[in-house]
């Protein structure tokens, strides 16, 4: 059986467990438990706190973990990162009261830095030449400014509005960060076949999220220019319609190029444009 720390509550929790359904490993955790087993993969799930993790997966108590790479980075941990996840995507950032301008890190020099990040801040400034006081405290980070606690902050950034209803501005991003999967770097054999039997299922869902499948109706004189546009896994699927001269085209299109490539469609003559989410898509 394959052992996962998972954070037990908030958005990483919500958005791992939700990648779990969709890698269709089923389980039921009830309210309060802090172990949880799946009933048709060999999987068991322990509900952390998210800077337990690592320690946890390092120590061989759980084989993998879903953790935020800036957690990984801070606890320093000796693990492998075995895929990057995609979501939970958040910034680690410097602020200062949003009334002082904004010179440089240079003005940061001999000035106090309220984080719970002390490690990654660290290695920043010491890297950038510059010596503060960092105060490490563990939570509420973004009211240290005002309470006279520290001169600066170095804080988790998602949208910045956290840090502007408490009177800071964002100046510096130091460390990106998403959800990782990590690993125990001593799994046996069998664990380990698990585990790409878990990254399968994984890859799968990433790649259906990251493509929309397409369809259309193309003038059979048109075929040639936008199958060109539309490369697919090998080629595009193209069908004859009841309508004589006229096709039905099928493919697969990247998220990233999608809004791009619909209009040059639609200027190569395509109509009838239909786009299909991927539920799970196998390369």
């Amino acid at each position: 059986m394959l052992r996962i720390a998972v954070q037990k509550s908030g958005r990483l929790s919500e958005d791992s467990f939700r990648l779990i359904k969709e890698c269709g490993i089923h389980f039921n955790n009830g309210v309060g438990k802090l172990k949880a087993s799946s009933h048709n993969f060999p999987m068991e799930f322990l509900l952390l706190r998210d800077d337990d993790i690592p320690g946890y997966v390092a120590d061989g108590v759980a084989d993998v973990g879903i953790v935020g790479l800036n957690v990984v980075e801070e606890k320093e941990k000796d693990l492998d990162i075995v895929v990057k996840l995609g979501f939970s995507k958040c910034r680690l950032s410097l602020a200062i009261p949003r009334n002082e301008e904004y010179e440089g890190l240079k003005m940061l020099e001999g000035k106090s830095i309220a984080t719970s990040y002390p490690k990654i801040l660290g290695s920043y400034l010491k890297k950038n030449g510059i010596s503060s006081d960092i105060h490490e405290i563990s939570g509420s980070v973004e009211i240290a400014p005002s309470i006279g606690l520290a001169d600066a902050v170095c804080d988790i950034v998602s949208s910045g509005s956290t840090l502007l209803s408490n009177g800071l501005k964002e100046v510096e991003t130091i460390f990106t960060s998403e959800a990782v999967l990590v690993a125990h770097k001593g799994l046996g054999a069998e664990k380990k076949k698990l585990l790409e039997q878990l990254l399968f299922r994984i890859r799968s869902v990433q790649n259906g999220s990251n493509n929309k499948y397409i369809l259309l109706n193309a003038p059979n004189h048109k075929i040639e220019e936008i199958a060109s546009l539309l490369p697919g896994m090998r080629s595009p699927t193209v069908l004859p319609l009841a309508t004589e001269g006229w096709s039905s085209i099928h493919s697969v299109i990247n998220e990233d190029r999608f809004w791009e490539i619909i209009e040059k469609l639609k200027e190569a003559g395509a109509e009838g444009i239909l786009v299909v989410p991927i539920e799970k898509m196998i390369l």
